[in-house]
């Protein structure tokens, strides 16, 4: 079935508005590329000025052309180019190529950007741009883009999407071992966006990896179906996804109009969709070629081979920072490893294989990776070099790699410590022979983790939201549409309701009612205040803790009511243990967002969370929470058990399933601390926003209580 895409991204006819025999202008390069390309369909360059360019036949006008073309080039000046666009819409041409920004000097509102963006949606054409670099559709010979390349003379397995320009063109032309079915710079997005575009590139057949430069995704709900599609067609997809920081965010908005989101929203659609995220450039090249170049890692961890002995400990320590796993040999390959290698290098991974050197040298090193790969623990297998003389690499590394290969049918490659392989043509030959040559330490292992990384989400279960009464769903929805503050006990219900534990409580306006309550509930006790619109009430004093008879109850209860109030809350004081957070928030372009880590009052100081896309299971909650870096120490505690770390996780889930299903009626959702500790799980605290106060909610309110 033919995709919508195919009249901008597989014309059978293209005209160059603004083609021109200027040397390196945008109207020169649009026509070369077209040729250079290897396009086969017809050309129309218009331009009044040219009789032919490139031996073609240059019209005067769009008008004058003797077919409406399925796409446009506009090559011209912005100043040029709404009077262009609309005789194209007028002629029925359905796409167009929009390289320029579309910035006058002296401009009104509405400025040109908008009128031009009003006429594209108006008349439904598709438009690639404005303000970026076009495209290059290599598999099917259409070069639409204005700027030098090079000779892309046969297609690969990457699919490349960029919102920026230099990060499809900074990728695409600076070597040879990357080679893409397609490629383009979205620019603006005025008209398509990076979801139809990933939509398209996930259809081509030879597409094996695809690669995201990301400022925003203008349509989330595209952008999310794009994603899914790539998870059930089991394609990977790698990001990087620009405006962590503050100041970035803002230049996002200044370079193409683009709110850059919350990063951590981002991150937990990734996670969800198994969206490999990367630093840089050359990470985001080196993973798509590995993803690309190599069949898929099967269950196991890396090995890697030497023939320097500080590299090798260089290699470990980064290996530990990237948190890459790196095989433990068994006893076996320890064995033949030890009858191979000189007697002072131990048979350890990563292995040194040099030592001493010598004529056989090349015969004990090809021995040794071999050796090496077929450990049963093994998934994957690098030798890492320093490149010889003039930056050389010498065939027998390849042969290595080949003979471990024939005898493992593991995947491996070779790497070369610093950057410089990409135009040897023996890189280039192995790499697109199945052995790929990648260049740095970093980006090597980050390339490494990335497919394990992707190789552990396909295996994970999808995970539907659990089955929860339906009636409790539709309380909960009356209850958080009306406009009342919703008290915390309130909040605690909810999440009973649900099934999460959470400590007894008990509601009193009076101090005789105080004290039944914390008889009812059993000394020791917490007294908090229940005082209208006091959100955080550890910054008024509105929480006393470890109360333990009635004496000192009455002097808390005395205490608070003259000072916030007599309506409180007396609730079960909770033994020790670890606190820990659950809360969710609503992201303005994809919805609720699940924030689960290290809770109690140095949260937002420590930060050491997660985010996750709702609903998930306890094994998925488990995977994330074992990477944050307070994990060891929740291991370690002797407050809790192993088990109850899960009880933990089981309750992540639950919290999960419930936010699913009150996605559109929670609007904020905080439960700090839950108390994990040898009994059990028990939320203590929660604070929850219904959307039903969205308006009510002031700044001020948030701000000074």
């Amino acid at each position: 079935m033919k995709h919508h895409l195919q009249p901008l991204l597989n014309p059978r006819s293209v005209t160059i508005v603004g083609a021109s025999a200027q040397t390196d202008s945008v109207g020169e390069w649009s026509l070369k590329n077209l040729l250079k390309g290897g396009y086969k369909g017809n050309i129309y360059p218009v331009n009044p000025r040219y009789k032919e360019l490139q031996g073609i036949r240059c019209y005067e006008s769009l008008s004058d052309l003797p077919e409406v073309p399925e796409l446009v080039i506009f090559s011209v000046g912005d100043h040029r180019v709404e009077d262009l666009l609309e005789q194209a819409i007028s002629l029925g041409i359905p796409a167009a190529v929009l390289i320029s920004p579309l910035m006058l000097d002296k401009d009104k509102a509405p400025y040109l950007q908008e009128r031009i963006k009003k006429k594209i949606l108006d008349s439904g054409m598709l438009v690639c741009g404005a303000n970026g670099m076009g495209f290059y559709n290599i598999r099917d010979n259409v070069w639409a883009c204005g700027f030098e390349s090079n000779r892309h003379k046969t297609p690969g397995k990457i699919s490349l999407i960029s919102h920026s320009g230099s990060g499809m063109s900074g990728i695409l032309d600076c070597e040879e071992r990357f080679r893409c079915n397609f490629a383009v710079s979205t620019g603006n997005e005025l008209s398509v966006t990076m979801d139809q575009y990933l939509d398209y590139v996930l259809d081509l057949p030879e597409t094996r990896a695809v690669g995201l430069f990301i400022e925003t995704a203008r349509n989330p709900i595209g952008f999310i179906k794009a994603l899914e599609k790539a998870k059930k067609k089991r394609i990977p997809i790698v990001a990087i996804k620009v405006g962590r920081t503050d100041f970035s965010a803002k230049l996002a908005v200044s370079h193409s109009g683009a709110m850059a989101g919350n990063d951590a929203t981002y991150d937990a659609i990734f996670d969800y969709y198994g969206v490999q995220r990367v630093r840089d450039m050359d990470e985001l090249a080196t993973v798509l070629i590995l993803f690309a170049e190599l069949q898929p890692v099967s269950q196991g961890s890396l090995v890697t081979m030497h023939d320097s002995g500080g590299e090798r400990q260089l290699l470990i320590d980064l290996a530990d920072e990237i948190n890459v796993p790196l095989t433990k040999l068994d006893k076996k390959t320890i064995t033949s490893l030890e009858s191979v290698l000189d007697p002072e290098l131990p048979a350890v991974n990563p292995l040194d294989a040099w030592s001493r050197g010598g004529e056989d040298s090349d015969h004990r090193m090809a021995r040794c990776f071999s050796i090496l790969m077929k450990d049963p623990n093994v998934a994957i297998g690098a030798f890492v070099v320093v490149r010889g003389p003039e930056s050389k690499i010498y065939l027998s590394y390849i042969d290595y790699l080949k003979k471990a290969h024939s005898e493992s049918e593991k995947p491996v490659l070779l790497v070369c410590a610093r950057q410089g392989s990409g135009f040897d043509i023996k890189a280039i030959t192995a790499t697109h022979s199945g052995f790929p040559v990648v260049d740095g330490l970093s980006t090597f292992l980050t390339g490494i983790k990335a497919l394990f990384s992707y190789r552990d989400f396909l295996e994970r279960k999808t995970f539907l939201s659990e089955r929860i009464d339906q009636s409790k769903v539709d309380h909960w929805k009356k209850k958080l549409a009306r406009k009342d503050i919703i008290s915390e006990s309130q909040a605690l219900n909810l999440l009973a309701d649900f099934g999460i534990p959470i400590a007894r409580n008990q509601l009193a306006s009076t101090w005789e009612t105080a004290l039944k309550a914390a008889k009812d509930i059993g000394f020791p006790v917490v007294l908090k205040t229940t005082a209208s619109g006091i959100l955080h009430k550890s910054v008024v004093d509105g929480v006393i803790l470890n109360i333990s008879g009635e004496e000192e109850l009455q002097e808390s209860y005395d205490d608070m009511n003259s000072c916030l109030g007599s309506d409180v809350l007396v609730a079960e004081m909770v033994k020790k243990g670890v606190e820990m957070l659950l809360g969710v928030y609503q992201d303005l372009q994809f919805g609720p967002i699940v924030v689960m880590g290290l809770g109690g009052i140095h949260t937002e100081v420590i930060k050491d969370v997660c985010f996750l896309l709702p609903p998930f299971d306890q094994s998925h909650a488990f995977s994330s929470l074992k990477k944050l870096r307070f994990y060891a120490m929740l291991e370690n505690s002797h407050d809790i058990s192993s088990k109850n770390i899960l009880k933990f996780c089981s309750i992540a889930s639950i919290f999960s399933c419930m936010i699913d299903q009150l996605r559109d009626d929670i609007l904020e959702l905080d439960v700090n601390p839950l108390v994990l500790n040898k009994d059990g799980c028990v939320a203590v605290d929660s604070l929850l926003v219904g959307v039903g106060q969205k308006k009510i909610l002031t700044n001020k309110d948030r701000s000074t209580n």
